[in-house]
């Protein structure tokens, strides 16, 4: 059986892992003390880890979860203490590489794996969690490779990343896979009502247009800005008949994601900042000294890096907004009976089914994955995005046709 272990609040810390009962029930068991002496024969705790799932199903939810089981002494006064550790990533025994970066830094994965090499200091082990472990280079996951193939005894290494394929074939060779699935609205749903307080029908909505991604199901039913982004979006789309109607919404669309991105950024960084200056003994709207502007030249470089991946993050929200609106679209020419995400424009759906075909409609889909595709090479998010709401438009004319 494997030991109860509560997050802060009182809370199991596996409450929140909504629709993961197998994954959950896996990692619950590993984590356990009698699962431990077990593994010191070589059974079933393994060394390195790897939590798979499509993006909101709760990977580094889950990975945390982990180590908090780990890292809990098992009484219940110190599982309340290693999850409050844990949550505010301070534990002594836990190690983390979470980037707001487009590309994790090889010196950042260097840091880690030499801080992997420390006994733990409290706990049964020393867990080393990194978040987006896609993000690494080749050059990098091959440096964390090394980490992964000679590991102390006591060191847990758990990884995280939307497929096994995102990561090279070496390092997939020396993990052991936990995979998660995409949770149903119904579930997210009941999550976001119970941890949010939100009523029935305001978590289903935002479950559903969320697709089941937790995080954005939770802004959705508690961010009536958010709301509102997400409704201009689809009106904005559906506004589309010509190319100058295109190039206008590309740049009406960038800004709605730099807003999103916004709201997400300028107070955290203002935060940071002001405690980073704290920390370095400088009052406020005090000077700087001059051996101390290299600091915060550094944090204010990461705090820009730290920006392009939210605005890209914010456009590929979009997008996935916009592919939802164009498969409800879809279904409803093709008479599918299956739910829509955007039940609260039915009507507009309709009109804009009626006024196309399944053909086009397929074609903007593509067009709108092509897009991602591009902005996940790095092409310019202005550039795709312009191009690819063009191209609907010549869509749309050939449907009609």
């Amino acid at each position: 059986m494997s030991v109860v272990v509560t997050a802060p609040d009182g809370r199991a810390i596996w409450d929140d892992l909504t629709g993961q009962s197998e994954a959950v029930a896996l990692l619950a068991a590993a984590s356990s003390p009698r699962a431990t002496a077990r593994d010191a024969a070589g059974t079933a705790l393994a060394h390195s880890w790897l939590i798979t799932g499509p993006p909101g199903s709760g990977r580094s939810n889950l990975a945390y979860a982990f180590a908090t089981a780990l890292l809990s002494d098992g009484t219940p006064e110190g599982d309340a203490a290693t999850a409050r550790q844990v949550a505010a990533r301070s534990h002594p025994d836990l190690g983390v590489l979470a980037t707001e970066r487009v590309i994790i830094a090889i010196d950042e994965v260097r840091a880690l794996v030499t801080s992997s090499q420390y006994s733990p200091s409290v706990g049964r082990y020393r867990v080393m969690v990194v978040e987006d472990a896609d993000r690494m280079t080749e050059r990098t996951s091959n440096l964390l490779l090394k980490a992964l193939e000679e590991p102390p005894e006591r060191t847990i290494w758990i990884l995280c990343a939307p497929s096994e394929a995102d990561l090279i074939p070496t390092i997939r060779s020396r993990v052991r896979s936990v995979r998660l699935r995409i949770p149903s609205v119904e579930d997210v749903a009941a999550l976001i009502q119970r941890r949010d307080g939100v009523d029935r029908a305001t978590a289903t909505r935002a479950a559903r247009e969320a697709q089941s991604h937790i995080g954005m199901a939770h802004r959705l039913a508690t961010d009536a800005e958010a709301r509102e982004r997400r409704s201009r979006t689809l009106e904005l789309a559906l506004g589309i008949r010509t190319v100058g109607d295109a190039v206008r919404a590309a740049g009406a669309l960038l800004e709605l994601a730099g807003q999103d991105a916004k709201a997400f950024t300028v107070q955290r960084d203002a935060d940071e900042r002001e405690r980073a200056l704290r920390s370095l003994g400088v009052q406020e709207g005090g000077s700087i000294p001059p051996q101390l502007r290299s600091q915060i030249r550094q944090l204010e470089e990461d705090q820009k890096r730290r920006a392009t991946r939210s605005l890209r993050d914010g456009i590929d929200r979009i997008l996935v907004d916009l592919m939802s609106l164009h498969r409800d679209v879809l279904l409803h020419q093709l008479g599918a009976d299956l739910p829509a995400v955007n039940e609260a424009i039915a009507p507009r759906i309709a009109e804009a089914a009626a006024a196309g075909s399944a053909a086009a409609s397929l074609a903007v889909l593509d067009a709108v994955a092509v897009a991602r595709r591009r902005i996940d090479g790095n092409v310019s998010p202005a550039l795709a995005l312009e191009a690819m709401l063009v191209s609907l438009t010549r869509t749309r004319t050939a449907g009609r046709s």
